[in-house]
């Protein structure tokens, strides 16, 4: 399974540039002599046949996505569509350096391939699927036939906990507002300065929403919100947060102000760092707040359109807005306020994502989210999103993990909801009658460069995924 990750971690395949993992999953099939078949989403099925004396057991189906979230620190040079990971080993954990590791979900497209290529292994039919574009639509999924694979028992393999069993996870949609402003000549006496906000964690925004982490969006408007009020400063240039799935972890801004006002500036944000860092010190520590001399822009955003945009963002949810009344420590509703970045043709869009386990508060988490950005005048779209996966605590294939976890390790492993998005939920939609559990091992940070997976978690992983092959391997079809 290492050595197939690391192999996986050298093929650039952040999400929707998939085209070359896609390749290589299709040559290590004909390597092996392996059946496989794509259809025209990109989806991948690769195939091993039952051993001799199974033909008869259920045949069951491993799940990952190809595709990975690209982070990485703004300091950090990285080219997505070409460069390799390095995978670093450190205190019993595996990370890469400035980037996303990609074990979301590479360890599960490991697995996968292990489990291909393992002679050992005798049970019935096992197919593999690999969808594109999980990250980032769950495309692969969404388009997903139900005639594409044969078995209606499927393990996913796209969970960050090891210990825990999950049967559900939460539905989601975005939200976006795009505000057109008009562009307002620049003074030549005035200076420009710019702005940033780094330091934070991040997250993954369904996972880790729960958390307090700061957002780098919110932080960076309250400071506009002081600055504009304080000195007269006019925004010309926003670039805050980055991926819609993760809790924005950078922001800067470009900003004019006279240069009597420079001090002042400064003094207002050395205070605003002051008060943010108190609130975050024991869950975001390395915050930093700063400024620095840039070069005079052409155009600033025009007065009107920068109170609204301030206010919008103000005004716009971020976090848990409901938790589950049936299930302890479990967000029901969330709301992600991903990023706000400068486009073209004077435009300014602003990203959000809304999660929940019940499809109606969704939606109002979308409403809510919108009015705000309606009152900036933006220009509003909203996805149609995925669904939610139900818990069924009678599930075969949860009876069977159960059993095989107890005799591997003598206790009980943890059963679940998930908050954040798997694409179980459009899979249960789609196939009829399908039967499906989801586990991994830990991996922390994901969506962010400080993403790590625990060495000793991904072998109990592998021992259980093995176990539970075994186990259905008498089950008859």
């Amino acid at each position: 399974m290492w050595m197939y990750f690391e192999e996986i971690c050298r093929i650039p395949r952040i999400s929707r540039n998939e085209e070359k993992i896609r390749q290589y999953l299709l040559d290590f099939a004909a390597k092996h002599n392996l059946e496989s078949k794509e259809d025209s989403t990109g989806n991948i099925l690769i195939t091993k046949k039952a051993a001799p004396g199974f033909e008869n057991v259920k045949p069951l189906v491993l799940q990952s996505h190809m595709d990975m979230v690209g982070e990485k620190n703004a300091d950090h040079p990285h080219n997505w569509k070409t460069d390799p990971i390095t995978p670093v080993i450190r205190n019993g954990w595996v990370s890469a350096s400035g980037t996303t590791l990609g074990a979301d979900d590479g360890v599960g497209i490991a697995a996968q391939l292990a489990v291909l290529t393992d002679e050992k292994i005798h049970a019935g039919e096992i197919e593999c699927l690999f969808t594109v574009d999980e990250e980032s639509g769950m495309t692969g999924a969404v388009n997903l036939q139900p005639e594409f694979i044969k078995g209606r028992t499927l393990l996913n393999l796209d969970s960050e906990d090891e210990g825990i069993l999950y049967i559900g996870c939460a539905g989601g949609m975005d939200t976006v507002g795009t505000i057109r402003y008009n562009p307002v000549p620049v003074s030549s006496d005035d200076i420009a300065v710019e702005l940033s906000v780094t330091g934070l964690r991040g997250g993954h925004s369904g996972d880790e929403i729960h958390k307090g982490l700061g957002n780098a969006v919110k932080i960076m408007n309250g400071l506009l919100r002081e600055l504009s009020a304080n000195t007269g400063a006019r925004l010309s240039h926003i670039n805050a947060g980055n991926l819609r799935n993760a809790i924005a972890r950078e922001a800067f801004a470009l900003i004019t102000i006279d240069p009597d006002n420079l001090e002042q500036l400064l003094q207002l944000l050395s205070d605003y760092e002051a008060l943010v860092a108190d609130e975050l010190k024991n869950i975001d520590p390395d915050l930093r707040i700063s400024a620095k001399p840039a070069v005079l822009p052409e155009f600033v955003i025009d007065d009107k359109s920068q109170s609204l945009l301030i206010e919008a963002l103000e005004c716009c949810p971020h976090g848990v807005i409901r938790w589950s009344a049936e299930m302890d420590d479990l967000v029901q509703t969330s709301t992600n306020l991903a990023s706000a970045k400068s486009s073209e043709e004077n435009t300014i869009v602003i990203i959000t994502t809304q999660r929940s386990s019940v499809d109606k508060e969704k939606h109002e988490a979308g409403e809510m989210v919108a009015a705000c950005l309606r009152k900036a005048g933006a220009n509003i779209k909203q996805s149609e999103g995925y669904p939610g996966w139900q818990p069924d605590i009678n599930s075969e294939i949860l009876a069977v993990t159960r059993k095989a976890y107890r005799k591997l390790y003598g206790s009980e492993p943890l059963v679940r909801a998930i908050h954040a998005g798997l694409e179980c939920g459009l899979i249960h939609e789609k196939v009829r009658n399908i039967d499906m559990i989801s586990f991994g091992p830990t991996i922390r940070g994901a969506h962010t460069p400080d993403e790590k997976i625990e060495i000793a978690s991904a072998e109990r992983f592998w021992d259980l995924l093995l176990e539970v092959i075994r186990s259905m391997s008498e089950i008859k079809a």
